[in-house]
């Protein structure tokens, strides 16, 4: 598995690969693999960098 995770800043946006009802997150900010994301659907969410990759999202 390659690390895109490690890419993410803040203000970039994002999908969850496993609840794409969660709708487009924006990242708020990355720190020792714990991604803070808000989501529109779901609000603000902590993710563990090294379970889930993110999928960033270039074009809305």
């Amino acid at each position: 598995m390659t690390d895109l995770n490690a890419i993410l800043e803040p203000g970039m946006l994002v999908r969850h690969p496993d609840f794409d009802e969660w709708g487009l997150g924006q990242v708020q900010s990355n720190i020792g693999g714990k991604i803070t994301v808000n989501f529109r659907e779901q609000g603000k969410v902590v993710i563990d960098g090294t379970r889930v990759s993110l999928v960033p999202v270039f074009d809305s």
